[in-house]
């Protein structure tokens, strides 16, 4: 489904503090990656540079609340659902939970809640400077938003 997708991804040791729980960031750096794993599943990319200059997603609004530690070795199986799309941006949701190995992988309840927001921008070659701009049609025929439920 063009709207929802899930990554699975080992907690490391460098995405670990000191007692082995994933330190808060890395939830963002999670979430980026499996916003790029989306895109790349649709055939898409989320940065591109061309003679004309570059395009790209920055991010414009980012939260996550966490209700459970995740940790060493855990296995997290990240949830990103498209919840919005406008001319210009994409709204993501992401749900994070420990895969229970021991069960058959069966993910538990949500361990943490996080929402990206982003806008599609381009730089020419020309100028340094980043200008909101329309979603590119590709992406618009590819990426749908939820259907609502």
């Amino acid at each position: 489904m063009p709207h929802e997708y899930k990554l699975t991804r080992r907690v490391e040791f460098p995405d670990t503090d000191m007692a082995g729980i994933v330190y808060f960031a890395n939830f963002f750096k999670f979430m980026e990656s499996t916003e790029h794993a989306f895109f790349r599943s649709q055939g898409l990319a989320v940065h591109v540079n061309g003679a004309e200059g570059m395009t790209g997603w920055a991010r414009v609004h980012a939260t996550c609340d966490y209700m459970r530690p995740a940790r060493f070795l855990d296995l997290l199986e990240i949830h990103l659902v498209v919840r919005e799309k406008t001319a210009k941006t994409l709204r993501y949701s992401f749900d994070f939970r420990v895969i229970d190995e021991a069960d058959g992988g069966t993910p538990g309840p949500v361990i943490a809640r996080g929402e990206l927001v982003v806008a599609h921008v381009s730089r020419s070659s020309t100028d340094e400077i980043l200008r909101a701009t329309a979603i590119p049609d590709d992406v618009t025929r590819a990426i749908e938003v939820v259907p609502a439920s």
